[in-house]
């Protein structure tokens, strides 16, 4: 072995050590979480309760249903900031319906197209008119928070009818059936990614979109679709959110972007495109949930806590920005 290897054998090995830890993301995340638990177990007594427990899974169930659409999105080669704000609208808009009178079926149904309208012009704006994710989204991210602020006049509104609580209120087996949504969405967008046809072009077009194009693939339509199902699923949360609140919240889901995209890409997904997967999201979800729990028990700032979240999206980034460059 020449001077030069030796001296190259270091990087080397250190670029392997990365590269093991990112294709054994979930593996790696689940002993990170087990940790955390074990860790937080022995710091305070109340952290194992189940009422603890209850809380992290009722807070966290909106964040995993979102993450499930920011993960589909970040695979094809795109991400959405909006998500928060769409949130925070469709919340608004559900209440603001039922107090009109509307019923809760068409309430809840109006929200998710307004959702889904949001994510068809996000997409339109992406992928034909080439506007970049970051300009576009973070516009439409402002552009509905106004919406949601100027018809609410920045208040809560509240005294919706009882029935729609239901989804907020109810457990089946001893879980919140909020928890229940997001644990089937998570099902079945995961193995939809890992087998459906139509998802599996996400992986294609993320990791090489020239390539894409020139087999065929609707490039533009796919990922207008994906920009249409992050606010879908963006809007379910609102929905959601608005029934176990029973208001309707305009600053509900703020900074959620910003946890959502720490989750996804600590589970896996890449900000480049072409990787990732719904299952590490969730675990994602559930490992930053664990962290923002345990510094509340340990009675750290929620500031503190908003400097974590930017610290460890930071830190997942750059992990898979230096296994790539290994890579090369």
């Amino acid at each position: 072995m020449s001077v030069d290897e030796v001296g190259r054998w270091p990087s080397r090995f250190g670029s392997r050590v990365l590269r093991r830890f990112v294709e054994t993301r979930e593996l790696t995340l689940l002993v990170l979480i087990v940790a955390i638990i074990v860790g937080m177990s022995l710091a305070s007594p109340v952290f194992l309760s189940l009422a603890n427990f209850r809380a992290i899974a009722i807070g966290m169930a909106p964040t995993v249903i979102i993450a499930v659409g920011m993960t589909v999105l970040l695979v094809s080669g795109g991400f959405d900031l909006s998500v928060g704000s769409v949130l925070a609208l469709a919340s608004t808009v559900t209440a603001l319906l039922l107090l009109s009178g509307a019923s809760i079926p068409l309430a809840i149904l109006g929200a998710l197209a307004l959702g889904v309208i949001i994510g068809l012009a996000n997409g339109i704006v992406v992928t034909r008119i080439g506007v970049n994710p970051l300009v576009a989204t973070l516009g439409s991210m402002s552009i509905a928070r106004g919406i949601a602020l100027v018809l609410t006049e920045g208040f809560s509104l509240s005294n919706l009818p009882p029935a729609f609580g239901w989804a907020g209120r109810a457990e089946i087996l001893g879980l919140p059936f909020l928890l229940w949504v997001a644990l089937a969405l998570v099902v079945v967008f995961d193995l939809a990614m890992r087998h459906g046809s139509f998802f599996r072009q996400l992986y294609y077009i993320g990791s090489n979109e020239k390539a894409a194009r020139l087999s065929g693939l609707a490039v533009n339509r796919v990922r207008t679709l994906a920009y249409m199902l992050s606010g879908l699923l963006a809007a379910l949360a609102g929905v959601l959110l608005a029934s176990r609140l029973m208001s309707g919240t305009p600053t509900a889901g703020n900074a959620l972007e910003l946890q959502v995209l720490a989750a996804a890409v600590i589970g896996g997904a890449s900000l480049r495109g072409g990787e990732g997967t719904v299952v590490g999201a969730f675990l994602g979800v559930i490992f930053v949930a664990l962290i923002n729990n345990a510094m509340t028990m340990l009675a750290v700032s929620i500031y503190w806590q908003m400097i974590v979240t930017g610290a460890v999206l930071v830190l997942a980034v750059a992990l898979d920005m230096l296994v790539r460059r290994g890579d090369g």
